[in-house]
């Protein structure tokens, strides 16, 4: 059951969904093998160790980090209610777009798993190669402008403490979804507006 961590409700015009743990179901991605893999600390987002390291290396990485998320996007499958969520939101007109640090490739083949959801669905689809990664807010700011909506009527649905502190930082709605795990949210993170348990209690907020 959805979680209300704030007083007023907004109106929300569009979602911006992270992909991995949100709209796929958690734990296709083996973070801390990937990480063990590249040698980077377990305590280390992928993304930020792999600019840290000499050019040379760098290409290398990538090569780790894309194939492992390839994989992943083959075994892949719909998070629980996402399909009726999703299907939801269309017919109450509102607008949907997505935010990942994950690459453009491995998003569009796990989103073929997902059989009432096209690429063209989603007004937005920022990878990491198109804004700066979260936890940045980056790419919440630039989704709200390609999607035409107000940051304040724009509402940031994910499943990790990246996805709200990014959210928060924008002025965007929060929602934090824990698919009844934890979060890895720490002491000092902004609190997100909403927590669920489940992604189609979305739609209980809008």
């Amino acid at each position: 059951m959805s979680k209300r961590a704030s007083k007023s409700r907004r109106k929300i015009k569009g979602i911006l969904f992270d992909f991995d743990g949100t709209l796929t179901f958690p734990g296709a991605l083996d973070f801390p093998a990937i990480k063990r893999e590249m040698n980077c600390p377990p305590d280390f987002p992928i993304l930020e160790f792999i600019e840290t390291q000499p050019e040379e290396k760098k290409a290398s990485l990538l090569e780790i980090l894309e194939l492992e998320e390839t994989q992943a996007a083959a075994r892949s499958r719909p998070n629980a209610g996402v399909e009726n969520c999703l299907s939801e939101l269309k017919r109450r007109g509102i607008s949907l777009g997505i935010h990942t640090r994950n690459s453009l490739q491995a998003v569009q083949q796990a989103l073929g798993k997902i059989h009432i959801a096209r690429m063209e669905d989603f007004k937005v689809i920022l990878t990491r190669n198109d804004c700066l990664p979260k936890p940045h807010p980056d790419g919440v700011i630039k989704a709200s402008l390609l999607m035409g909506i107000p940051i304040a009527q724009l509402m940031v649905v994910g499943d990790f403490r990246f996805d709200i502190i990014a959210g928060k930082a924008a002025g965007a709605c929060t929602v934090l979804l824990t698919n009844r795990k934890n979060s890895g949210m720490v002491s000092g993170d902004p609190k997100p507006d909403y927590i669920i348990n489940h992604i189609d209690e979305i739609l209980n907020l809008i």
